[in-house]
């Protein structure tokens, strides 16, 4: 009985996790950019599992492609986007209250960035870090288009 009671726990609080996830759902897909000579690719798939998952590649000539695998998740401080970067321990940035299809996740303890920021730009995807980097203000920006 306590097995069936867990289990039933489990899958309300996945349903509720799939319900505040559905929120990001307008960055599901397949977004690129190209600037530079250098290419950025971010895939986002899901809701699935209790969250949506990202790969983020960035590939410049000459140099071997940067990874990074994102997630954003439900958790107890809220809805929560996790960068894993090879060699770091993951770090999460929790979202702060902002517009429709927009999501500013914040950290402000982390080294930099401090912010990592989605926004919906007409049909494209923006996106952004910023915060302090040795000592100022730094932003650096992305305007995707999609691919799927």
């Amino acid at each position: 009985m306590k097995g069936l009671m867990v289990l039933m726990l489990l899958a309300v609080a996945s349903a509720a996790a799939a319900k505040g996830l559905g929120d990001f759902k307008w960055l599901v897909g397949e977004w690129v950019e190209e600037k530079a000579g250098v290419t950025t690719r971010e895939t986002w798939t899901g809701p699935k599992g209790g969250a949506l998952t990202g790969v983020g590649e960035t590939v410049t000539a000459g140099k071997p492609p940067s990874l990074e695998h994102m997630k954003i998740t439900i958790e107890a401080a809220g809805p929560t986007f996790t960068a894993i970067l090879t060699g770091q321990p993951p770090t999460p940035f929790v979202l702060i209250p902002g517009k429709a299809r927009e999501a500013v996740f914040e950290n402000k303890t982390h080294d930099y960035p401090q912010r990592v920021i989605y926004r919906a730009c007409g049909v494209d995807l923006c996106a952004s870090i910023e915060g302090q980097l040795k000592g100022k203000s730094h932003v650096e920006t992305w305007r995707y288009r999609r691919v799927k």
